[in-house]
């Protein structure tokens, strides 16, 4: 391992792909005062933290994040920013250039701290120890952090190894004069922040699987729960903690840093979150086992816990006296390369800047009659993210945010500035962010003291705004023209899936999986059968499937939104306010403090809780408007404190629109679908007569998809005297027109039959009835008989074959015979003779009737034919009528591989003989 070490001095010319090589120190004495510092570290690392970080683009911001919570939580505030810029630089240069997973390593030590970035690509040349090199220009894209590094650090070297190339540099602890390290004005006592008899201290311990194990009586007067109530479970059942944007740190990462400090909320037992600033310290206790102290405070009484924020020195010149890119010196170099680390970098930059306790940044919409959250620091939770405040509202006008104004105590104009309302802030001072003189934002910063401001300050909060809103705004839009494709290529995905189905339940599952979570956390859907119905909850969806019962409870025992046609999105408080009446009923019960049974804790954080917490946010309503009928309501929702962006709700009611069309598409044709069904089935014969002494089995299959009826039909009936009239037939076409000339010969034949007309009479009659229809006419082949059972077993038929595929007859031998002869069909000529057959069936025969559906099946040239089905059905002798149609639809399926393109009719009858009946 060959390593450099060097206390201070100028780093030589980086290669040109952006290598880090070893440094070696320059000494005013010339090439012979060269040497290698390798003086021996024995600094003692009372902490560490490492991550390692993927080789893409975004892990530079996740590695900056990553550094500034560490040394944030460590109490280094000092030394943050200088730590965030080396560790970016280097990080860079191993994720970028290198192409390689970054190391990255924090260890704190007695003097300071020690950060360490490794690649994984070592091969590269080790320099010889010999005349300094040229220092590279700064303007150059490799081989800058080694040269901050030089600039920066106190220590800095380059350990190389055969799998890894190690960058290290240590940041001393500025030296602090001992006294007093931060105090505030002399304010009068009914200024002081209200505080009960004392100030409560809250001190609970939780293990390393963060499970509370201690709960001090100070926690118990502030939270409402006792310590058998809590002791044993999860922090994060109590925990609301905040998601601030551009960091990542969660309460599970907090709880594994050796210190941390900041703000959440707890849920207590009324229900309520209350906000608190806590410290939170690692530690080990006699058996090795780590875990986590936490000192927890009203938020308005941080300042017991609170670490002094430093006061940064003027950085409008670098080291070398010359001057700095303003934009750089406010937001430090590399800048964020994404909108909201860029945004949360400006409002913690500000805050520092001024020495405030928060701060904030709002971005204007379009019109620039509404400023919306974007960013937040110091502030009891993320709630305001992406709430709009309108610029032209409240005592002070809040229109001021088009000019620098101070506000010295803002409990003397309530609502001057709305976003700070019962937030504890006293003073603040805002600046406008203008592009070419449009308004594009606004930057303000505030302290929880009055008067800490003055025009100083606004001043140099200006002139810093006017260094980033260019910046901001660029930033601004290529967000926007990301968010505008995505929503096109949303639009058009969820456009071609409700287009792709008219089936209604589908319809309303897919709104709302589109819906959730892309839009919303959770949606529900409520539909309207006609003007005089009340809107009906269809159907809900969370994204935590757990929650979806609690929601839908929830939305039952509600009034639904009211139906109103006007487009857009409209705010629905009601579900936020009964849930959290349920929830504050719930805990109130588990006290027992409403008069009722107790419970265990748990109840009250339970289901009620949940779904709380998941409605709580804003919900709003979005009308299904289709053909200018209101049919239902979207509704979409965030959980507590959360709202909606301007432009997801554009999106949203975009997708309502198609959403609603689609859905008023799948009921009209499930309306049309099952008329067409009830039209089909009136067609059908109402069932099958039992007829003692023969077997009857029919099989029907219509073609075309949804067609119950089309233009083959049967039936078979009773005329009387002991006689059955039976009958298949075929009208020519398929589909709606066919069934039509079905109906008629269907009920025509039942009717002629029963007047005791013969075979040929009936058909007659009939191809008159069809050649009146006219236009509407179709012709017709037709197969019609009367049966009588014998009372020696057989059964006698007298058949009619009008043009029809001829009935075969199985004989017990296996012999196949035809048992009518052709005649013409119906419906084409006016005059027709016809004349009935005789056929004796004798016990164990069987009479197959067939439509040319069945005949004309076929498979690239080969077709079934008469001769195919005469074959197929002397394989069925000894089988019941219900056997031979089976196989014979059967081997009419597998003669071909496409499906029946025609509609298909069997008609088997058997005589089985007295002493074969059961």
């Amino acid at each position: 391992m060959t390593t450099g070490v060097i206390p201070g001095g100028q780093p030589p010319e980086p290669q040109p792909t952006g290598e880090l090589l070893p440094q070696q120190r320059s000494e005013p004495a010339g090439p012979a005062a060269l040497h290698v510092d390798n003086r021996p570290r024995s600094s003692v690392i009372t902490a560490r933290a490492a991550a390692t970080f993927e080789p893409v683009g975004r892990s530079v911001a996740t590695a900056r994040s990553f550094v500034r919570d560490t040394l944030q939580g460590w109490g280094f505030a000092d030394i943050v920013d200088d730590a965030v810029v080396l560790t970016s630089e280097l990080v860079t240069n191993a994720v970028v250039h290198a192409g390689t997973h970054a190391d990255v390593l924090c260890l704190r030590t007695e003097e300071g701290v020690r950060i360490e970035v490794s690649d994984r690509y070592p091969e590269r040349e080790v320099p010889l120890q010999s005349a300094a090199s040229t220092m590279g220009s700064p303007d150059r894209e490799g081989g800058r952090g080694l040269q901050l590094c030089a600039a920066l650090a106190a220590r800095w070297g380059v350990d190389y190894t055969p799998t890894h190339k190690n960058v290290w540099f240590q940041l001393d602890l500025p030296q602090r004069p001992v006294g007093t390290r931060t105090a505030g004005p002399s304010l009068p006592a009914e200024l002081l922040p209200l505080a009960d008899g004392r100030v409560r201290v809250a001190v609970l311990q939780v293990d390393r699987k963060g499970t509370v194990t201690a709960w001090n009586e100070d926690a118990e007067e502030l939270f409402g729960y006792s310590a058998a109530e809590v002791i044993g479970k999860p922090l994060t059942e109590l925990a609301a903690w905040p998601h601030t944007p551009g960091t990542s740190t969660g309460v599970a990462e907090a709880l594994q840093l050796s210190r941390w400090e900041g703000s959440y909320g707890i849920r207590g037992a009324d229900g309520r979150v209350a906000p608190v600033y806590a410290s939170h310290l690692r530690v080990r206790d006699t058996g090795g086992e780590p875990s986590t102290v936490c000192l927890l405070v009203r938020d308005h009484e941080r300042a017991v816990l609170q670490t002094p924020p430093r006061v940064p020195a003027d950085q409008s010149q670098s080291a070398d006296g010359q001057s700095a890119d303003p934009f750089e010196v406010f937001i430090g170099s590399p800048a964020p390369d994404d909108l909201d680390g860029l945004l949360q970098r400006t409002v913690e930059r500000a805050r520092d800047m001024l020495d405030g306790d928060s701060a904030f940044l709002l971005l204007a919409t379009d019109d620039e009659t509404e400023l919306e959250v974007r960013a937040s620091t110091g502030l009891p939770s993320a709630r305001q993210r992406f709430a709009r405040v309108p610029v032209e509202a409240g005592p002070g006008r809040y229109g001021s945010a088009r000019m620098p104004a101070v506000h010295d105590d803002l409990t003397a104009v309530p609502g001057a500035v709305p976003l700070l309302s019962g937030t504890g802030m006293r003073s603040v001072v805002t600046v406008p962010l203008k592009v070419e003189g449009r308004l594009t934002g606004s930057l303000g910063v505030a302290a929880e003291a009055p008067g800490r401001y003055s025009n100083e300050e606004a001043l140099r909060l200006q002139f810093a705004a006017d260094r980033i809103a260019l910046a901001v705004e660029s930033a601004r839009l290529g967000e926007l023209e990301r968010l505008r494709r995505g929503s096109l290529s949303f639009l058009v995905e969820a456009s071609d899936l409700l287009a792709g189905t008219l089936d209604r339940d589908q319809t309303l599952a897919l709104m709302a999986q589109m819906t959730v979570p892309t839009l919303a956390t959770w949606c529900a859907v409520y539909t309207i059968a006609d003007q005089a119905s009340d809107p009906y909850l269809s159907y809900v969806l969370h994204e935590d499937e757990e929650l979806i019962d609690g929601i839908k409870s929830l939305l039952s025992k509600i009034a639904p939104p009211d139906p109103v046609p006007t487009p857009g999105a409209r705010v629905w408080t009601i579900p936020a306010e009964v849930a959290h009446q349920a929830a504050l009923r719930t805990s109130m019960r588990t006290l027992g403090l409403a008069g009722g049974p107790t419970h265990r804790v748990s109840s009250a954080i339970g289901p009620t809780l949940a779904t709380a917490s998941a409605v709580g946010g804003e919900t709003v309503v979005l009308p299904l408007v289709a053909r200018n009928r209101v049919i239902g309501m979207l509704v979409l929702g965030k959980p507590t404190d959360e709202h909606f962006r301007q432009e997801i709700l554009e999106l949203a009611e975009d997708l309502s629109r198609r959403a609603a069309l689609a859905l008023d598409n799948a009921r009209l044709y499930s309306e049309r679908t099952a008329i067409s069904q009830a039209l089909q089935r009136s067609l059908l014969p109402p069932g099958t007569p039992h007829i003692d002494g023969v077997e009857v089995e029919v099989i029907y299959r219509a073609a075309g998809e949804g067609n119950e009826v089309g233009g083959d039909f049967y039936d078979l009936f009773p005329i009387g005297n002991g006689a059955y009239g039976f009958a298949i037939g075929d009208v020519c076409g398929t589909g709606p027109n066919a069934a039509a000339v079905t109906g008629l010969a269907r009920h025509a034949l039942r009717l002629l039959a029963r007047e005791g007309l013969s075979g040929p009479a009936v058909l007659e009659r009939l191809n008159s009835a069809i050649l009146d229809e006219g236009d509407r006419s179709r012709f017709l082949t037709l197969l019609y008989g009367e049966m009588r059972p014998q009372e020696d077993g057989s059964a006698e038929l007298k058949v009619v074959c009008a043009g029809h595929p001829l009935p075969l007859r199985l004989r017990q031998d296996g012999t196949v015979v035809t048992a009518a002869e052709p005649q013409p069909l119906l419906g084409v000529i006016e005059d027709l003779e016809l004349y009935e057959e005789t056929v004796t069936l004798d016990p164990g025969d069987v009479l197959l009737c067939v439509t040319d559906g069945v005949t004309e099946r076929r498979e690239g040239t080969r077709m079934l034919g008469d001769d195919g089905l005469a074959d197929v059905l002397t394989t069925c002798t000894g089988l019941t009528a219900g056997a031979v149609a089976a196989r014979i639809m059967r081997a009419v399926e597998r003669f071909a591989s496409d499906a029946p393109s025609d509609d298909m009719a069997i008609l088997a009858m058997r005589v089985p003989g007295i002493h074969q009946e059961v």
